[in-house]
């Protein structure tokens, strides 16, 4: 039997086998924004999993641009190049290798999660932040520097430096961070935007730096592959960001190159959140794939093969993205897989472990002492054993299982 998610997607030039994306996942575990082996192997058992899309994680376009000192980035030379055999893997199993560039805005120079979300001083290796305006996230958060224009320009051609090291890294998806509360979020959303210049203000001045960006980056990204948007499509609360801003954004965006919009949201100030329950954001994709007439991603709390399966049936998003749940089991998309269509091929290496009919590497063999030392010495020693008037006595042995004989 076959499914809607388990169909291939193709997007400019890059075909995906199935439908469904690893979300980028912060894993704060970079030293100096370097990609390491726990980046290798996170993402690289993502791939093995059966994803049809593997993103890396938000890399920050600049030192300052990170949220917090064990970010990855893709700022230098070095970083691309440490990328390059991950995104080789990803691409060897099967999966198109993706990365989202992000600066964090206000909300950089902050700790890892599991030490406390508060800021690093300058002491620590914390650095000045950025945003639309001079206010924080919150009292724990630093107080940003209002950009000025050659603010905006300057992260704009640091997008496109980063845009081009991606090239070379060997990224076939590149995604824009425009959500959860971070740079461009922040000039997008009222909340945080008080500006009263060609960057503030009305729907068209708070959208410029985005337009800006899409067109600069759409410009050096090559033109045979995609560019996603991640965006945030509402702020949850009033006098904020909202839905049909959205709309009207995504057009826009989609007008200027880009592919797809994955549409999460909130996180924009504190009080921007809503419970989270199964699939509830994806009303969000469904308004922008229609009223905006661009191909959408769903993502949160989407964690059942059904669900997903009865989210692409309805015509609410065209990809399927998952964050936590790929988090806790790399390899749901062969599992969910398995459930809608009964069979799923996994890797040859660990097909001994899901079809009972593979090829087993365990033969069991019995040897015998000769299998354990030449027969010769052992006739040896028997017979100096007769000579001494011994009785002898010869020992077969049995070793078992011998693998790969």
């Amino acid at each position: 039997m076959s499914s809607q998610l388990f169909t291939s997607y193709t997007s400019r030039s890059v075909v995906l086998k199935n439908r469904i994306g690893v979300s980028p996942m912060c894993q704060y575990s970079a030293e100096d924004g370097m990609p390491n082996t726990w980046h290798t192997v996170h993402l690289g058992s993502r791939a093995v999993g059966g994803a049809g899309l593997v993103f890396v994680e938000a890399a920050a376009v600049a030192a300052d641009a990170r949220i917090s000192p064990a970010d990855i980035g893709i700022w230098n030379d070095q970083q691309a190049a440490a990328f390059l055999p991950i995104a080789q893997f990803i691409k060897s199993q099967g999966a198109a290798p993706g990365i989202q560039l992000a600066h964090a805005g206000r909300k950089g120079s902050t700790q890892v999660p599991w030490v406390g979300r508060k800021a690093v001083p300058a002491r620590e290796g914390g650095w000045a932040t950025y945003g639309p305006s001079a206010l924080s996230f919150n009292d724990v958060y630093t107080e940003p520097q209002a950009m000025s224009a050659a603010d905006v320009d300057r992260i704009i051609d640091e997008f496109v430096q980063a845009t081009r090291r991606s090239v070379k890294a060997g990224f076939e998806v590149l995604e824009l961070h425009m959500g959860h509360g971070y740079l461009l979020h922040q000039f997008l959303s009222p909340l945080a935007n008080q500006r009263d210049d060609e960057y503030g203000g009305s729907f068209e001045h708070r959208t410029a730096f985005a337009r800006e960006l899409v067109a600069a980056v759409r410009a050096v990204w090559p033109e045979h592959l995609p560019l996603f948007v991640r965006l945030s499509v509402t702020d949850w609360l009033d006098n904020g960001w909202d839905v049909a801003q959205s709309i009207r954004l995504s057009a826009a965006l989609a007008k200027l190159g880009v592919d797809v919009i994955d549409c999460s949201s909130g996180s924009v100030v504190p009080e921007s959140r809503v419970v989270q329950a199964p699939g509830y954001q994806v009303p969000l994709s469904a308004a922008i794939r229609k009223e905006a007439a661009v191909a959408t991603a769903a993502v949160g709390k989407i964690t059942d093969a059904r669900q997903a399966e009865s989210i692409l049936e309805a015509g609410e998003a065209d990809l399927i993205f998952m964050a936590r749940g790929l988090l806790v089991d790399p390899y749901w998309p062969l599992r969910a897989q398995q459930e809608l269509e009964g069979d799923a091929v996994w890797p040859v290496q660990y097909q001994r472990a899901v079809n009972p009919n593979a090829p087993s590497y365990f033969v069991p063999r019995v040897l015998s002492v000769s299998g354990l030392q030449h027969p010769r010495h052992a006739r040896w020693r028997a017979d100096q054993r007769r000579r001494a008037g011994r009785r002898s006595h010869l020992l077969r042995l049995g070793t078992g299982c011998a693998c790969g004989w």
